[in-house]
């Protein structure tokens, strides 16, 4: 066969499925809060909304219950997680030490050609800020935060990362909502894009340990509050 009729046939990106459709959008529903925490998934009104078969809604809901944004609860069926304090506190706890770790590799090892992709993903990050588009502003977040890890060549605890991914974005949700963090968020991603450039370790470290407790304190608030005002009503 000819190279030239090789390259014809080639299919650079697949398709993407009805299942891989769904899940996008049941994915960024919950994590946008469009499905509140505790809210029944049920498979007549779901099948309607996504415009697809039973057999699809069950599969995107077994992709998300493996992810832990769904639970399924006995005698009732799936339900969007509910998110607690205790949850969350893990959550960022595993984070920092991760992309600590990670941030402080990469400003190690980064290269000329590593900072600029880097810087890339960064100049990314700033416009989704500008635009407002949530789901926008979660993937390049978590490119931003892939690259760190790529450089780092710390893959594994990438792995791990992806894992907790959905309900990364669900808290990072949270917190963005609050009118401080938004305004902060950014610029604390900045600074340890700056002390990567700048090659210094420490520094890279220790801004990624002060942007995560900044939305640990904020998500510790908002989650607390929402659980009092519950044991209240």
């Amino acid at each position: 066969m000819s190279n030239s009729l090789s390259q014809s046939l080639k299919i650079e990106r697949p398709p993407v499925t009805l299942r891989e459709m769904a899940l996008e959008r049941m994915r960024a529903a919950i994590i946008a809060g469009q499905f509140p925490s505790g809210t029944r998934l049920v498979e007549r009104p779901l099948c309607e909304q996504l415009g697809v078969s039973r057999s699809v809604v069950r599969e995107t809901i077994r992709y998300l219950e493996a992810e832990g944004l769904v639970e399924i609860i006995p005698n009732k069926g799936p339900i969007v997680a509910l998110m607690d304090w205790d949850q969350a506190k893990q959550i960022y706890d595993v984070r920092l030490l991760l992309e600590a770790k990670a941030a402080e590799t990469c400003a190690s090892v980064a290269t000329k050609k590593d900072k600029a992709r880097l810087k890339k993903a960064l100049d990314a990050l700033e416009a989704a800020y500008h635009a407002g588009e949530v789901i926008q502003l979660f993937e390049t977040t978590t490119d931003f935060y892939k690259v760190i890890f790529e450089i780092s060549g710390h893959r594994v605890a990438w792995e791990i990362v992806q894992r907790l991914n959905g309900r990364i974005s669900r808290l990072r949700a949270m917190t963005l909502g609050t009118f401080d963090r938004h305004q902060t968020g950014f610029s604390r991603i900045t600074e340890i894009y700056q002390a990567i450039a700048d090659n210094d370790p420490d520094t890279a470290s220790k801004s990624v340990q002060v942007h995560l407790n900044e939305a640990s304190e904020i998500a510790r608030k908002l989650l607390t509050n929402e659980n009092d005002g519950k044991g209240n009503s």
